[in-house]
C-alpha cells in the first residue's frame, strides 16, 4: 500500500475542529475533486471522487471516532485505501495530521494513479483543512 500523509495547523482547539471534521458528508463542500458523499447508515458512506480524469467510487466505514483526537476510516468497498485525521493540541492551535494509505489493483491505473497521488492528496487535504478553517 502507499503512504502519504499532509500535516496542517489550524487556529482552533480540537474540538471545534473535530466537530467539523466528523461530519463526514460535508466533505463534499470541502474540495473541488469530491462530487458527492452519501450517507449509508451505520457509519458507512459512498464517497463520489473525480480525480486524474476518472471518476472513483468507493464505500467507506468509520471505525474510529475518538473525539477530539482522532479520526479513522476504511473503504469497505471500491478503491482500497485506510486513512485518519490526528489532531494534537499545539500553542497555534490544533496540528492536523491526515494519513492515507491505498492499493489499487490495476497495475497500469496504480502506476498513473501513484504519479499523480502526492499532490491530488495534498491538493484534496489542503482544500478540506483550509475550507474547515474558513468555518470556525
Amino acid at each position: 500500500m502507499a503512504t502519504i500523509e499532509h500535516s496542517a495547523i489550524l487556529h482552533a482547539p480540537p474540538e471545534r475542529v473535530f466537530a467539523l471534521l466528523e461530519r463526514i458528508e460535508d466533505f463534499a463542500d470541502y474540495s473541488d475533486l469530491i462530487e458527492s458523499i452519501e450517507p449509508l447508515g451505520d457509519r458507512r458512506y459512498r464517497w463520489h471522487v473525480h480525480a486524474v480524469g476518472m471518476d472513483w467510487t468507493f464505500d467507506v466505514m468509520i471505525t474510529e471516532l475518538s473525539a477530539p483526537q482522532r479520526l479513522a476510516w476504511e473503504s469497505i468497498e471500491g478503491v482500497r485505501n485506510q486513512g485518519s485525521y490526528r489532531l494534537t493540541p499545539v500553542p497555534e492551535g490544533t496540528q492536523v495530521l491526515l494519513t492515507l494509505e491505498y492499493r489499487i489493483k490495476n497495475r497500469l491505473v496504480e502506476k498513473a494513479v501513484n504519479r499523480a497521488a502526492q499532490p491530488l492528496v495534498n491538493k484534496v487535504s489542503r482544500q478540506i483543512l483550509d475550507r474547515v478553517a474558513a468555518r470556525l
